[in-house]
């Protein structure tokens, strides 16, 4: 079966991708969000699906995840929002969220509901690579959904090639060690670290993320990579214009 993530690698070109969490700034704000981001010519999205411990997110998402659940969001909620998406946007999406959301709707049940919307892959960073393959590497593969793992300037070579064998699409390249829109651009080890990666000459391509907040660091983080991935820089812009001028923030990255 095909999927939208991969053939969307195959383009000649650096990928922008946006992260933002369904249900802010308000409740029924997440399919404007999505066909916007496309029509301005994003080449991904992310949705994030908030939770209500979201140990890797930053102050910036935290507070978006907080207040998309006081909004009503609900994961029953997001596929009521997203049935139809595919109607009238072609771009990849992938859900990030956390494990245990998944696990209370039924891990197989979650993975169906996104193949029959059009959800081309998730992102649980909270789900271990053995555990994934252990016990749902086959669902995931049954509704043709690829499984984004990251990696950190922290892992070790070994775990790379482990998760590098164990993806079909590209490897979320977290920039820094620390949590989401805590960094304003990128030092040395950070270049040192992509420089590592390339190195390595992995089968998956990278996409970066974390830090990545305007043209420059969009550049920096994609020098070496496939693409790029924003997410806090994105919040705050609709924390700030709720989901007017869009097109203005993805023309200030471009």
């Amino acid at each position: 079966m095909r999927n939208r993530i991969i053939e969307k690698l195959q383009e000649d070109k650096k990928l922008l991708s946006i992260y933002f969490t369904a249900g802010y700034p308000a409740l029924n704000d997440t399919v404007e969000i999505i066909r916007d981001l496309e029509k301005n010519g994003v080449d991904m999205i992310e949705i994030g699906l908030p939770f209500s411990d979201p140990l890797a997110d930053g102050p910036t998402i935290q507070g978006s995840s907080t207040a998309a659940l006081k909004n009503g969001m609900t994961t029953e909620k997001l596929f009521e929002q997203l049935k139809d998406i595919r109607k009238s946007v072609s771009i990849p999406l992938i859900v990030m969220g956390y494990f245990n959301p998944m696990l209370q709707y039924g891990v197989e049940a979650f993975c169906k509901k996104c193949y029959e919307i059009g959800i081309d892959g998730l992102i649980m960073p909270d789900l271990p690579l053995d555990v994934y393959k252990s016990d749902y590497e086959m669902i995931f593969k049954k509704y043709n959904l690829l499984n984004i793992f990251l990696i950190t300037p922290q892992t070790r070579d070994e775990r790379i090639h482990q998760i590098d064998e164990a993806s079909d699409g590209f490897i979320y390249m977290v920039s820094s060690a620390s949590v989401t829109g805590s960094k304003s651009g990128f030092g040395s080890k950070q270049t040192e670290y992509f420089s590592r990666i390339t190195k390595m000459n992995l089968k998956n391509p990278q996409i970066v993320g974390f830090g990545i907040k305007d043209s420059d660091t969009f550049k920096a983080a994609t020098k070496n990579a496939k693409g790029a991935i924003i997410g806090s820089a994105f919040i705050k812009h609709l924390t700030n214009n709720g989901v007017q001028n869009i097109s203005t923030f993805i023309a200030g990255i471009r």
